[in-house]
């Protein structure tokens, strides 16, 4: 569900808002003050990379799990959460599982932080920009996504959720000038949009279509991609670590709706097992592992291959609705899927830049960073 947040997440420290603008240089810190650091250094790094550093450098242990098993972990969790806000909102308020659900996924890396031992970031700007992010990638989609469930199937909203690269495409091209429209990328949203529309019926009028749900869930896609070109213009080049900026922004998402939440719902007065153990799931493993997971992936493989997770959500959420949730599946939505998933692809696709040197030498994070969004 948030593929391409964590991926930029990793790479903010990196990535310029502007070409006028040089890149701040992120902060060494001593070799012991964390011994993952190298490791977020340089993510496009492959797996064999670390093991042949020159001049007799230490290499760095290789994962335990292979990333292939991690990526299709990974594809799973995700594809499920759809599922499980379902379940979730069949006992509980959707804002009563959006902040369920940013609660265990806040305890989760509060505890990778203990770990780790890092702290949260400093400085009230840093704190005050995090908490921006944290309504337009955390409260504000989550929450619209477990309203839309309301009315309409578990599959539409993973469908609907994988827009999210086609608006973010869009919105790119025109809020950054790094981005610039190319006859490839307009070809994709063009493809991507018509695959929306397939999905939707639009040939039929959208009959049988619940609007207000479709909207909700195309909107929740939408913050995604406004969260994104925020971050990279206001918190690219932050010396705090990913885990920490990623631990407050969720923190922060939490305290939101614990203020928004009793507004708008009264307490439960039952808490009703299943939907309860879904909401535990759905923050614990498919927001707070899910988000560790997602660092290793983007720091061993890079943040273009742990990307593809995104082309899997939408075909494990469909199955997963079908196959458990007993939901209909017509012609129109794997097919219109199938046509929204290719627009993205063609829209991040293309040739990518050159290193100058292909050498063995570690590249710094900076010059390895992808410009997707």
């Amino acid at each position: 569900m948030f593929y391409e947040i964590v991926s930029l997440i990793v790479r903010r420290m990196s990535a310029p808002t502007d070409p006028r603008t040089p890149p701040r240089t992120p902060r060494r810190t001593a070799p012991a003050a964390s011994p993952d650091t190298s490791r977020d250094a340089s993510p496009d790094a492959s797996p064999d990379a670390s093991s042949a550093s020159p001049g007799g450098a230490v290499s760095r242990p290789r994962p335990a799990l292979d990333w292939r098993l991690r990526f299709g972990a990974l594809s799973l969790v995700w594809g499920f959460s759809f599922l499980l806000i379902k379940v979730g909102t069949d006992g509980y308020a959707p804002f009563q599982v959006t902040f369920g659900r940013l609660l265990f996924g806040t305890l989760v890396l509060v505890a990778a932080l203990v770990w780790k031992r890092e702290r949260l970031p400093r400085g009230a700007r840093t704190w005050g920009h995090l908490a921006v992010t944290a309504l337009l990638l955390n409260a504000l989609p989550f929450s619209l996504f477990a309203y839309s469930e309301l009315t309409i199937p578990s599959t539409l909203a993973g469908i609907c959720n994988s827009t999210s690269p086609l608006w973010g495409m869009a919105l790119s091209m025109v809020a950054l000038s790094e981005d610039r429209p190319t006859r490839r990328r307009v070809a994709g949203l063009g493809i991507g949009f018509l695959g929306v529309l397939t999905v939707l019926g639009a040939w039929q009028g959208f009959h049988g279509l619940d609007a207000a749900g479709t909207t909700m869930a195309l909107l929740a896609s939408l913050s995604y991609p406004i969260g994104w070109i925020y971050i990279r213009r206001t918190l690219a080049g932050s010396s705090e670590s990913n885990l920490s900026l990623t631990g407050a922004q969720l923190l922060l998402a939490t305290v939101q709706l614990a203020v928004v939440t009793p507004l708008f719902t009264s307490a439960p007065t039952h808490f009703a097992l299943i939907p309860l153990l879904a909401v535990i799931a759905l923050g614990a493993v498919g927001t707070g592992f899910a988000m560790l997971i997602q660092y290793g992936l983007v720091a061993e493989v890079g943040p273009t291959t742990a990307q593809m997770v995104t082309y899997f959500i939408p075909v494990i959420a469909t199955a997963a609705g079908v196959a458990i949730l007993g939901e209909s599946l017509t012609w129109s939505t794997p097919v219109g899927a199938a046509v929204v998933l290719a627009g993205a692809a063609l829209t991040q696709s293309g040739p990518r830049p050159r290193s100058s040197a292909r050498s063995r030498t570690p590249v710094p994070a900076s010059t390895q960073a992808d410009d997707q969004t």
